[in-house]
């Protein structure tokens, strides 16, 4: 009897004891699934930290690789052309055949800079600089009007003048649309059926930013920055009437001003009639049609182009690629085009994979303003459309044009690294 109560009394005792370290370990768990559920919710060590550690680290989408590959292939591109189309230049100013040559190579150490900048930077920012932009823009567009800092270049006053060294603020300005678009529009996406808070503010910003370049004489700029506007809206699924709506009134008031000013009117409309103004205002596309005939299919070789030597005017910034064609000929023609339509493609590839529509209208308006100005450029130089002024991008001298262009490379790059 006494043994059977000694055993009960040690049953007891072992069951409270394991009912307490039940009861422990339950709170113990408690406790850890409240510090996960804490850690979580600020990002250290829960879900979304494993996410960005995993999205940093390799293997990145092809887009990326692409992208990335292009643009510096793009780079090193445009450094020998301008070394080639830019040393008659210089010389003949009596300068170093190399001058421009080296000046474009800091302005591409530069933009490397930048584009390490733009592709490192996280895009929650760009939320918060995106309504700074504009203004930044617009500001620096309207010192092209002050005395001793505005300079007028080829008819354009649409340049300002630091020390030695110029730079057009409206290139900045169209990367500034692109981020203030993309901005507004994400956040507004569930109301793109109210133009007054979608189309309204953002169509107020393209205008002013169209309207100044096309005071300022700057065509190729004023017809960017609608493009980017269009594609903008469009990528975020603005109603289609009123966009072809503004696109016709827009359209009208621009021929109106052109059409007030003679020798702007005589600039748009001669390339009608190329051969018979070649002796004058078309001078510069016929002379460098004659260069695209000479560099048949393999090219003239590098250096060995003579259009250069003063026959085609601005041989080496927007006419550059008249001077490529004819020392690269055909096939580099179709090599340099092959490059800008992969930049293009993955960079809409981007937009159309990235899970947040900030990022996927950033990377569709870059996309859409590299293919509005790559092809403004081009059918300039080849007599298809008015000349206009615009720059190759990545291949012409200027710095403003290529630091730009390479930040908006990194954004792309930014984008397209992960699937946000």
């Amino acid at each position: 009897m006494t043994i059977a109560i000694g055993q009960k009394s040690r049953t007891n005792r072992s069951g409270r004891k394991s009912a307490g370290r039940s009861a422990d370990n339950l709170a113990d768990r408690r406790r850890a699934a409240y510090e996960r559920a804490q850690r979580i919710r600020t990002g250290e060590g829960g879900l979304r930290s494993r996410y960005q550690d995993a999205t940093s680290r390799d293997p990145k989408p092809v887009g990326y690789y692409v992208i990335a590959a292009v643009s510096i292939i793009l780079v090193l591109f445009g450094l020998v052309m301008v070394m080639s189309s830019s040393s008659i230049v210089s010389f003949n100013r009596g300068d170093s055949a190399w001058k421009l040559f080296r000046r474009q190579a800091v302005y591409a150490g530069m933009g490397a800079v930048g584009m390490m900048f733009a592709y490192k930077l996280k895009l929650d920012i760009l939320h918060k600089i995106a309504r700074v932009g504009p203004v930044v823009g617009l500001g620096l567009m309207l010192l092209a009007w002050v005395p001793g800092l505005g300079v007028e270049v080829n008819g354009a006053r649409a340049w300002i003048q630091l020390f030695d060294q110029r730079f057009q603020p409206s290139e900045f300005m169209k990367l500034f649309i692109v981020i203030y678009g993309a901005d507004l529009l994400s956040r507004r996406l569930d109301r793109m059926h109210d133009w007054r808070v979608t189309m309204k503010p953002f169509g107020l910003v393209v205008a002013a930013g169209a309207g100044l370049s096309l005071i300022q004489s700057d065509f190729g700029s004023c017809a960017v920055m609608v493009g980017i506007g269009f594609v903008v809206l469009f990528l975020a699924g603005a109603p289609l009437f009123p966009l072809i709506t503004v696109a016709g009134i827009g359209g009208a008031f621009g021929a109106l001003l052109v059409a007030l000013r003679p020798d702007k009117f005589v600039r748009i409309t001669s390339f009608f009639e190329l051969y018979e103004n070649r002796g004058h205002s078309t001078y510069q596309v016929y002379q460098s049609l004659i260069s695209l005939s000479n560099g048949g299919v393999t090219g003239t070789g590098i250096g060995a182009g003579t259009g250069k030597w003063g026959y085609v005017p601005l041989a080496h910034s927007d006419f550059i690629f008249a001077t490529l064609a004819e020392e690269m000929g055909f096939l580099g023609v179709i090599g340099l085009i092959a490059l800008f339509t992969f930049l293009i493609y993955f960079g809409f590839q981007a937009a159309i994979s990235c899970r947040t529509s900030f990022g996927r209208l950033l990377a569709g308006g870059i996309s859409g303003w590299f293919l509005i100005q790559i092809c403004i450029n081009i059918g300039g130089v080849i007599g298809a459309i008015p000349v206009t002024g615009l720059t190759l991008p990545f291949i012409s001298f200027g710095g403003s044009s290529l630091i730009v262009s390479m930040v908006a490379a990194g954004l792309l790059m930014n984008v397209a690294r992960r699937p946000r």
